[in-house]
């Protein structure tokens, strides 16, 4: 059985009148959430009488599975039931620990059940790692609980939930809006800080309605950027957050070789699909040919029928102008920086995956403008 976060609570309040699951697997790539919904699990636990706990984290080759399987089936010493917390960190338990890892699941089904809980908990696992032998046991033998990581869209609203929780709230109307706005700015790609920002705001202000100006205050800018999400703002169109991002990735030391090679890889993507379409191949095809999946497909379906052959053709060009950058070649036109280079990159994506308002006669477009003047 398969649930989504937002729906453990529901489960939990459930599980007080028909007990838990014998076996839980929480999987995902938010530490927050994923730390969150463990503790809910291990709380219920604590009331439901399993009273002494074992931890056990997968770090290698050469983990004792054995003791694990005899540990499970061990009288408890200090309570009749046990909860067993495994910890995967790298969601690979090779050959060995996958075939362990279905006979636990087998022995968990047969003779564990009511007097063992098991949790397990796993990193973002690909498709892979979802389809495996190893997997599947732990999805049939208990209930999966995956955690989603809380995207930029989401942010606001998950904010206004959160500071909801303690009692706070945001004003109401486009004060509201712009106030948790700018809360989502300073925290992006940081839950964990947001967070801590959020309880921050408990500490120093009382229950009921916040303003800007207490928020601007006391909340500091956290923001991690993620080179991959900067791609996903780029083909998005989304101006301001790319060049913040940009910004934010170069002021925390990240390599421009790297944030160069996704921008290229996303143009190279581009280029092939084009190429793919102009042969006859449909559109859901072509990306699925170039492994383009998720979010990254409805961005793709987005932007390919925006840009012309030429305008691909002239992003290739500025990629490799950006490559020569990064290796200290000069080119006449072009800022010497590395990074300006991979500022004028993005704001000439930006100009083709943005559907700016029609400027006025004899105006220059804004994103054009920008672009050479970089």
């Amino acid at each position: 059985m398969q649930l989504k976060a937002d729906q453990l609570s529901s489960h939990l309040e459930q599980a007080r009148v028909n007990g838990l699951r014998s076996l839980y697997t929480v999987w995902g790539d938010e530490p927050l959430l994923v730390q969150e919904s463990c503790d809910s699990i291990r709380a219920a636990a604590r009331e439901a009488g399993f009273g002494e706990r074992k931890v056990y984290t997968v770090m290698a080759q050469g983990f004792d599975w054995s003791a694990l399987l005899g540990a499970s089936q061990a009288m408890s010493l200090f309570a009749d039931k046990q909860l067993i917390d495994i910890r995967i960190p790298n969601g690979k338990p090779g050959k060995d620990g996958s075939a362990q890892l279905q006979r636990y699941c087998e022995l968990n089904t047969a003779t564990l059940a009511g007097d063992v809980l098991t949790l397990v908990q796993l990193p973002r696992l690909d498709r892979t790692q979802l389809q495996s032998a190893w997997f599947g046991a732990l999805d049939g033998c208990g209930l999966t609980l995956r955690v989603d990581a809380v995207g930029r869209d989401q942010l606001a609203q998950w904010i206004a939930q959160r500071l909801a929780r303690q009692g706070q709230s945001v004003g109401a109307g486009e004060d509201g809006r712009h106030t948790l706005a700018f809360f989502a700015d300073r925290v992006e790609g940081n839950l964990l800080a947001a967070q801590q920002e959020i309880a921050k705001l408990a500490l120093l202000y009382p229950r009921g309605a916040l303003g800007f100006e207490q928020v601007e205050a006391a909340v500091l800018n956290v923001a991690r950027f993620d080179v991959f999400k900067l791609g996903e703002a780029v083909l998005a169109g989304q101006v301001a957050r790319a060049l913040r991002m940009l910004d934010g990735l170069r002021s925390e030391g990240e390599a421009p070789v790297l944030v160069h090679w996704t921008l290229a890889e996303d143009i190279r993507a581009l280029k092939r699909v084009k190429d793919a379409m102009r042969d006859g191949q449909p559109l859901p095809l072509a990306l699925r040919a170039e492994r383009v999946w998720g979010l990254r497909e409805k961005l793709f379906e987005r932007v390919v029928p925006l840009l012309s052959d030429h305008a691909v053709a002239h992003l290739l060009d500025a990629a490799q102008i950006c490559d020569g950058l990064n290796k200290g070649l000069k080119n006449g036109g072009w800022p010497f920086d590395p990074w300006d280079g991979l500022r004028r990159l993005v704001l000439l994506m930006l100009q083709h995956t943005s559907v700016p308002a029609a400027p006025a006669r004899g105006r220059v477009p804004v994103m054009r403008r920008l672009a050479l003047e970089t």
